[in-house]
């Protein structure tokens, strides 16, 4: 039984959907205003992993991820470059829907953006409904949300609105009512893009726009809401005031969150220029490196990018593909009871970890000791034939997960020419020369390659 956690309860919740076998799944998508960054990726590789697991188990899964294409920080880079602010967003929206499809990540059902005309239509609409409600009020062609109307703001973030209000002060020149009322509607700025509205000409707030198109696209209430915890406050606080305080009904049942990609222990971040760009990554690895780096961790803790973390996805990939490898030249069949156990067992252990709030290191490592069990039978002779069930189950298992696994142009001969220096190795170890023979050993175990000598003679697995 899948099992989710849930950050508004701050517990893992047994997964039930609004609708029978269908799944509504909205997650925020960047603000795009420059390149995106290796932080960007595990947030959009978090919440693929969990929409495939979810289809594996069956559901349909209606996937939103908008583009924010209208915020300050686009305003203020398209001036600093001097273009338009709308070429801008839609040159950085293009690149970053290409690295998602290097990425293997499933393209969105919908991927909305705030100036579409619908979602326009959508944002005026509550607004207006907001308004009419007394949940928002208009000064100077800005809309704000009262936030003290809404009794239950802060149950996400677990703030209490007194508290985060104790000691605020308007400034002098705000019109707000309260310091903690938060934008909706944005007066026009001389230059800047600008609706027509009852109120005044103007653009939306950053937070009424994820609203509107997760209402539009998705209806009233949804499943899963999916996000980097950097948005839990004040963006997803604000979302469920501004939806809730709209409908009258509860706006998402299950909220998700990734932890930060970090960086020199800081989370990555446009701001602060501390980051590594998407491009920059697949520049120097595969695409399965990146998903590998996210799946040795827990979702929701913080992830490390280092030298050490970026080389121990790279040998997990290895050691995953060495198990694709066919049955050696010389098989004649062996008792392969071991191993046809171990494959039966896999996927229940592996359902076992997903159902466990989307446990993928736990997965990975009953995926691991099926690799081994295949490696095992294939050095002790398993012919192609015996090695089929499992090989078959090790791609399931690893698609599921998102993982290619795919060899690079011209990696196809690596088995070859390991299998070359094995045997060289072999004939240095004919003629005694123990310190050559030990340094060729240890060569490839710097490689991640595993010398085993037996009785029987030398094998090699990835480790």
């Amino acid at each position: 039984m899948l099992r989710l956690y849930n950050t508004q309860t701050r517990k893992k919740e047994e997964f039930q959907t609004l609708e029978e076998g269908k799944v509504r799944m909205y997650v925020c998508g960047p603000t795009v205003y420059d390149n995106a960054h290796v932080g960007h990726a595990m947030s959009a590789l978090v919440f693929d992993i969990v929409r495939r697991y979810l289809q594996y188990r069956g559901y349909d899964v209606n996937f939103v991820m908008n583009f924010t294409d209208v915020d300050d920080k686009i305003i203020n880079r398209a001036n600093e470059k001097g273009v338009d602010p709308f070429e801008l967003a839609e040159g950085y929206i293009k690149a970053y829907k290409e690295h998602l499809d290097d990425l293997n990540i499933l393209p969105a059902t919908v991927n909305p953006r705030a100036t579409e005309p619908k979602t326009m239509k959508q944002i005026l609409a509550m607004i207006e409904g907001l308004i009419e409600k007394g949940y928002a009020y208009t000064v100077n062609g800005d809309a704000y949300f009262r936030v003290h109307k809404d009794d239950d703001y802060g149950k996400l973030s677990g703030r209490n609105l007194e508290e985060m209000q104790a000691g605020a002060r308007i400034a002098v020149g705000d019109i707000k009512e309260n310091p903690g009322d938060f934008a909706i509607w944005k007066n026009a700025k001389e230059g800047e893009p600008a609706w027509e509205t009852p109120w005044g000409n103007g653009r939306p707030g950053w937070h009424i726009e994820c609203s509107a198109m997760c209402l539009h696209e998705l209806g009233e209430s949804i499943d899963i809401h999916g996000g980097g915890n950097d948005l839990i406050f004040p963006h997803h606080e604000n979302e469920i005031a501004q939806s809730e305080s709209f409908t009258g009904k509860a706006f998402v049942r299950y909220w998700m969150h990734n932890g930060m990609m970090q960086l020199d222990g800081e989370a990555m971040s446009k701001s602060t220029g501390n980051l590594v760009t998407i491009e920059a990554f697949l520049a120097d690895h595969e695409s399965d490196v990146m998903r590998m780096l996210v799946l040795n961790g827990n979702y929701r803790g913080p992830l490390a990018y280092t030298d050490e973390s970026i080389t121990s996805a790279e040998n997990g990939i290895k050691r995953l593909k060495s198990g694709f490898r066919p049955a050696t030249d010389k098989a004649t069949g062996t008792d392969t009871e071991t191993l046809t156990a171990k494959t039966a067992s896999t996927r229940d252990a592996f359902t076992q970890a997903m159902d466990d709030d989307i446990n993928t290191a736990g997965a990975l490592g009953h995926i691991f000791e099926l690799v081994r069990s295949i490696n095992s039978a294939r050095d002790a002779g398993a012919t192609a034939e015996q090695l089929r069930d499992a090989q078959d189950t090790l791609r399931e298992l690893t698609g599921i997960l998102g993982l290619e696994l795919t060899e690079k142009e011209g990696s196809g001969d690596a088995d070859k020419f390991i299998n070359l220096l094995v045997e060289v190795r072999t004939e240095v170890r004919a003629q005694k020369l123990w310190a050559l023979s030990d340094q060729i050993r240890d060569k490839l175990k710097e490689l991640g390659i595993s010398i085993e000598d037996t009785k029987e003679g030398t094998s090699w697995r990835w480790e």
